[in-house]
């Protein structure tokens, strides 16, 4: 099979977005927040942990603590147990305690709304700066890119990496960037709907005649 031309593979990206707008429209961060403090700490805990568990969690944390001070403040033990069913809960613990810290000191216990503020907390690494800057601020500085989005980027051939920075760089010079954070929304929402990890729906998938791999998994 001849090599897919960038020019073949950014039309076929926009076919793909179309149908996406059409199967996704209202596609949206599923971890449960009413603040950008409250996105930034379910974001930390997120980590290699379900968004359905995160929600779990914070149904209840975010009832007790509502501002950078009282994450700060709160005694570390006590606040690891507030987490404990979250997995590496301890670590996180610190992280979001430390970053509230941050957040008292440097930014007046607001969330900060640049990339290289926010990667300069503790926790917080490319993956949550970008859901934070695109859902609490609507600030598109990229792509998120979680175990679903790469996975979907990887099947529907619009990159051959595996590092999720390089993945992110391929879909932004693909993805219109006022798109990107509703994107990496509905890729999600399919990774999870649709094209699972290990049995992926191609069959019953709308996206089946754009993507390189469909029935091939």
């Amino acid at each position: 099979m001849p090599r897919e031309s960038f020019a073949a593979r950014h039309a076929r990206a926009q076919q793909i977005i179309a149908g996406l707008d059409k199967l996704y429209p209202d596609a949206y961060c599923e971890l449960n927040n009413s603040n950008p403090l409250e996105l930034l700490i379910a974001t930390i805990l997120s980590a290699q942990c379900t968004d359905k568990q995160v929600n779990i969690v914070t149904e209840k944390l975010f009832q007790k603590y509502h501002t950078a001070q009282e994450y700060a403040a709160a005694d570390p033990d006590e606040f690891a147990n507030d987490i404990r069913r979250i997995g590496l809960y301890r670590a996180k613990a610190k992280n979001i305690q430390s970053t509230c810290r941050k957040l008292l000191e440097r930014h007046g216990g607001q969330v900060p709304q640049t990339m290289e503020e926010l990667t300069a907390l503790d926790g917080v690494g490319r993956k949550t700066a970008n859901v934070v800057l695109g859902n609490a601020f609507n600030i598109n500085v990229g792509v998120v890119v979680d175990t679903h989005v790469g996975r979907l980027s990887n099947r529907l051939g619009l990159t051959k990496e595996a590092d999720p920075k390089k993945i992110e760089q391929d879909l932004m010079k693909l993805v219109p960037q006022n798109d990107w954070t509703r994107f990496s929304h509905q890729l999600i929402f399919h990774g999870r709907r649709c094209c699972s990890a290990r049995s992926p729906d191609c069959a019953n998938c709308e996206l089946s005649s754009l993507c390189p791999s469909s029935g091939k998994i």
